[in-house]
């Protein structure tokens, strides 16, 4: 049975957050808001977590294409081979956005994922997030949650979500009604940026 939390993004409470941040570090999955459509993650470094995640979204965890969430760009380096000033100006301009930005791995990519040419980096403009990972001290592995339905793609009421997601996850977080446009996929691991998906975000800045 999943739990439901209700965390306000204007203020997260910490006690809540640490709660989160604890159910993590057991190796537990947790659906949360973001800037665009609600995510569901889990601890980079628990592989347990990793292959729960990649068996519910029926894919094998090497060729998994599932983002990660950092806090800032200040441990990029852990993830990502050295990058060059345009296009760290390129991510210093556009995060915390909606974006997800594909930049070449580097060779200390948690094992899993060590065979990785490239990564997918998102650093979410929502409070919530952002001071989980801060708490939790790594980047939270993470996929957007999709729904059968085709005419709405992404579910945005956490009610709807933890009725759907009970018996898959161990918690929800409720942060209000979420987006249901997800982040723009930008490719930024050759010379030229190469926008893969168009979703939410001002595509002017690029």
């Amino acid at each position: 049975m999943a739990e439901l939390i209700k965390i306000y993004e204007e203020n997260p409470n910490p006690k809540e957050i640490a709660k989160v941040v604890n159910v993590l570090k057991k190796g537990g999955l947790v659906i949360y808001p973001t800037d665009t459509v609600y995510g569901l993650g889990c601890d980079i470094t628990n592989l347990k977590a990793l292959e729960k995640i990649a068996r519910i979204k029926g894919v094998k965890l090497e060729k998994s294409n599932f983002s990660f969430i950092c806090e800032d760009l200040s441990n990029l380096s852990d993830y990502v081979k050295q990058i060059d000033t345009a296009t760290f100006k390129i991510l210093k301009r556009a995060l915390p956005g909606p974006y997800t930005f594909i930049l070449p791995g580097s060779k200390s990519l948690p094992h899993p994922f060590k065979k990785r040419k490239t990564v997918g980096i998102r650093i979410p403009n929502n409070a919530i997030v952002l001071e989980i990972v801060r708490q939790l001290g790594n980047p939270l592995v993470s996929t957007s949650i999709r729904d059968e339905d085709y005419v709405i793609e992404y579910t945005t009421d956490p009610e709807l979500i933890v009725e759907k997601w009970d018996n898959l996850v161990d918690l929800v977080i409720d942060g209000g009604y979420g987006d249901n446009e997800a982040s723009t996929v930008i490719d930024l691991s050759e010379d030229t940026p190469v926008i893969i998906r168009e979703g939410k975000g001002d595509l002017e800045i690029f």
